[in-house]
């Protein structure tokens, strides 16, 4: 009964943080909207991949090596931060391209394995996240860890980010999403760009 529990609690904590607004957010509405609705479902599988990775490695200690060796850490939030930074890069410098006349082309041109890597990247790109999972795990795993939890809870990892990005993809690829997006294209994008380019920095700069 304790294992179950533990379970529930670890898939609520981990669900109301990929609720909250992030890099992940942005990179699949901006697919969803700009792209297709089928562009914006293979980006939110990117996303669960990665947070199925960030489950795997966090079960196997990832906390640990962050305490023994902290120039992991610092490493990965430079790397992940600059891959960031240049996500911000590359919106601002479509933002005032017009997108009505090349959205056909750009869905045919951007291929769906090259748009799950990209969903991919953007969710490893954050090595906080990785602490998250580490700390929820390290908080609600019970002291005698059940031999299927370690396929279970990736797998529930996978599906709840995977489940909730699908979810932003199917509502935020409808027509009037689209249209609007259309209408203000380059504000919405210099935005998006902007809390892009500010999460990056925030990343590479803070101190935790």
């Amino acid at each position: 009964m304790q294992a179950y529990l533990s379970l529930i609690a670890i898939t609520g904590a981990l669900a109301a943080g990929a609720i909250s607004p992030g890099p992940s957010f942005i990179v699949v509405a901006r697919n969803a909207i700009s792209l297709s609705r089928q562009h914006g479902f293979v980006t939110a599988l990117g996303m669960g991949s990665g947070a199925f990775i960030f489950s795997v490695v966090a079960l196997l200690g990832l906390h640990t090596l962050f305490s023994a060796v902290p120039a992991a850490f610092w490493l990965l939030k430079i790397l992940g931060g600059g891959y960031l930074l240049f996500l911000a890069a590359k919106i601002l410098r479509s933002a005032r391209q017009p997108l009505h006349a090349t959205v056909s082309t750009k869905t045919v041109t951007i291929s769906l394995w090259r748009t799950y890597i990209f969903g991919l990247l953007t969710q490893l790109s954050n090595p906080k996240t990785a602490i998250v999972f580490a700390g929820v795990f390290s908080a609600l795993l019970p002291q005698h860890i059940p031999g299927y939890f370690f396929a279970v809870i990736p797998l529930v990892t996978f599906c709840i980010d995977a489940g909730w990005y699908s979810i932003v993809a199917l509502i935020l690829s409808s027509e009037k999403p689209r249209t609007a997006y259309l209408h203000c294209k380059t504000i919405i994008d210099c935005t998006a760009g902007g809390v892009m380019g500010l999460l990056g920095l925030k990343l590479m700069l803070s101190g935790k």
